[in-house]
């Protein structure tokens, strides 16, 4: 009788599941690998997309699609005078800038200055400096804040600010601030420090697999300095400190109009997370010039933005002349960008991929492999750096558009995750990225079709089942 109830069960829910998946869905191949794992695993399938699968991601993302509030007099009128600011780049560059003014909610500024700051050793002091020099405001948003000697020189700083009469806003998301114990939520509460977790997790533990995670990482101080990128807050980017699992990356100290867009960014999802509203002179002041670099912030998210970072790389990829260079820690990018990189490369123009030699994610590193095979068969270049593990995020296209942020190049990014990068104009920043980037290749192994092809069959067979997995890593 317990089976027969069993299986009832199990038909009921898959097929109240299987409808919800083929009315909502909009990838053909997430839905059918939702759907086979709803019908071949009893009631657990559709658990499993209870929590993982879209439905989730909706429901959420349908109230945040109600807080917008981009469409107001003053934002038109920003747009209004950033179709100016691209009327400056050559004409060979006209159609991606009007591409991203499209799918961005921001405009293109100019006046910018973007400094790279390599690995925590160096982006950390900078921030805390920025965070000791506050007068009246600090932002502070970051997917993990791990419990350790980075962490505690941040909480010392904010909570000084805080005794000096500093509004201090910290958002950190659900599943990051669980990946330490205990968490360090509950610690700046303790020290006076206003903190909020962005959307909290359904179970008590971190799990890298959930979806809808606030990865954004952003510091903005008093409206006019900030900080973004991929770093996390967390010992192991404190490289010099020889911390047991060294992770390298790269963040960027960011000052002039482009600042402005960062909290704009933070003061959405502060406002979605506590219903307080960041606004006024003290969080949103007018910036002054600072260098001359046109940049633009682009927030993606699965809300209205969903698609927005697809579509920004697809352009860039499709306009570039001579050479694309990207460094990421996870690739795995859905078809139509794999086909972008391999018209590229096909095009002539010389497609570099760099990603870590050894992956931090077992099944995304299994799964990478596949992938591989298909951009090599394109003529792209894929290159592996040896260890420390590298989590830097950075795309350079012939010399003069550069994409940096928190983004990777995987379906969590593209899609199920609330991102934040910078596109960037400028001759000079994507120098310096460059020469980042050709000290990475010149330590990297870079792989060949019959160096993949001769690997044991058993290992390509675990790659290949890592990557029809893809829908749900």
């Amino acid at each position: 009788m317990s089976s027969y109830l069993i299986a009832v069960l199990h038909v009921v829910l898959a097929a109240a599941v299987s409808s919800h998946i083929v009315l909502t869905k909009t990838d053909v191949r997430s839905a059918i690998g939702w759907t086979g794992l709803v019908w071949l695993t009893p009631v657990i399938g559709s658990l499993l997309y209870f929590f993982l699968g879209i439905n989730r991601i909706r429901r959420t993302a349908d109230r945040m699609r109600h807080e917008r509030v981009y469409h107001t007099a003053e934002h038109r009128a920003r747009h209004l005078a950033a179709k100016a600011q691209g009327e400056v780049l050559p004409e060979v560059w006209r159609p991606l800038a009007t591409l991203t003014s499209r799918v961005s909610a921001e405009p293109l500024t100019r006046g910018n200055r973007i400094e790279p700051l390599v690995d925590g050793d160096v982006a950390y002091p900078e921030m805390v400096a920025a965070i000791n020099a506050a007068q009246h405001t600090i932002a502070f948003a970051t997917y993990i804040f791990d419990r350790g000697e980075a962490s505690a020189e941040f909480v010392d700083a904010l909570e000084a600010a805080v005794e000096r009469g500093v509004s201090v806003r910290v958002l950190i998301d659900g599943v990051g601030a669980r990946y330490s114990r205990p968490s360090m939520v509950r610690e700046m509460r303790r020290r006076g420090i206003r903190v909020a977790e962005f959307l909290p997790s359904p179970v008590p533990f971190s799990h890298p697999y959930f979806n809808l995670r606030n990865h954004r990482k952003l510091l903005v101080v008093d409206g006019r300095v900030g900080f973004t990128g991929g770093m996390n807050v967390r010992d192991s980017c404190l490289l010099k400190r020889n911390p047991g699992k060294p992770t390298r990356d790269i963040h960027f100290r960011v000052t002039g109009p482009v600042v402005r867009q960062l909290s704009e960014a933070f003061a959405f999802d502060w406002r979605f997370t506590t219903r307080e509203v960041l606004s006024g002179d003290e969080w949103l002041p007018d910036t002054e010039i600072a260098g001359d670099v046109l940049a633009r912030g682009i927030a993606t998210g699965p809300d209205e933005t969903n698609d927005a970072l697809m579509l920004v790389l697809q352009g860039a990829l499709s306009e570039a002349r001579e050479r694309v260079w990207i460094v990421t820690p996870y690739f795995l990018p859905e078809p139509p960008l794999m086909d972008a990189l391999r018209v590229a490369a096909m095009r002539g123009v010389d497609v570099r991929i760099l990603v870590p030699a050894r992956g931090n994610l077992r099944l995304v590193a299994w799964a990478m492999q596949k992938q591989f095979q298909h951009v090599l068969q394109g003529g792209c270049n894929v290159g592996l750096t040896p260890a420390p593990f590298d989590h830097s995020k950075l795309m350079v296209v012939d010399g003069t558009w550069s994409l940096v942020g928190s983004a990777n190049w995987d379906p969590r990014s593209l899609r199920l995750n609330f991102e934040f990068v910078l596109e960037c104009w400028s001759t000079e920043l994507a120098g310096k990225l460059i020469e980042l980037i050709e000290e990475k290749a010149a330590q990297a192994h870079w792989l060949r079709r019959s160096e993949l092809a001769s690997r044991p069959f058993l290992a390509r067979v675990r790659d290949g089942v890592a990557w029809l997995a893809q829908p749900y890593l």
